[in-house]
């Protein structure tokens, strides 16, 4: 088996012709006769301005605000996630200062008034 091997300037030469878009990476290989079928591609992104094969996203007007609409709504979301748990943490400690002023333990408490605010609700009469 031999070896092959290349010249810069040649390496160039076929980088050139595929990110110009004259042909594809295969074709500059069969051109050639390069034998290995990604040695062309090697060279690509060895030599090559790093713009072929790059993905392109292509976004619709709606779509170019959503990632930050989203990141905006998450953060919203979190604040007013934490703002629940502080009004629960806040409600939590007002309950055993409330238990410790009546002299009754939160269990106590908890199990004579099971559950808290309920309220019923009346049924509808039918007319």
């Amino acid at each position: 088996m031999t070896v092959i091997r290349y010249s810069k300037a040649f390496k160039m030469q076929c980088v050139r012709e595929v990110e110009t878009g004259k042909s594809c990476a295969s074709t500059v290989q069969r051109k050639y006769r390069i034998k290995a079928t990604s040695t062309v591609m090697r060279w690509v992104r060895q030599f090559g301005g790093g713009q072929y094969g790059k993905i392109i996203r292509v976004e619709k007007a709606h779509e170019v605000n959503e990632a930050s609409q989203l990141r905006s709504e998450l953060r919203r979301v979190k604040e007013a996630l934490a703002d629940t748990h502080m009004e629960l943490a806040l409600e939590q400690a007002f309950l055993v200062v409330a238990c410790e002023e009546m002299d009754q333990s939160v269990e106590d408490f908890k199990k004579k008034h099971a559950g808290g605010r309920r309220t019923r609700r009346s049924k509808p009469t039918r007319s």
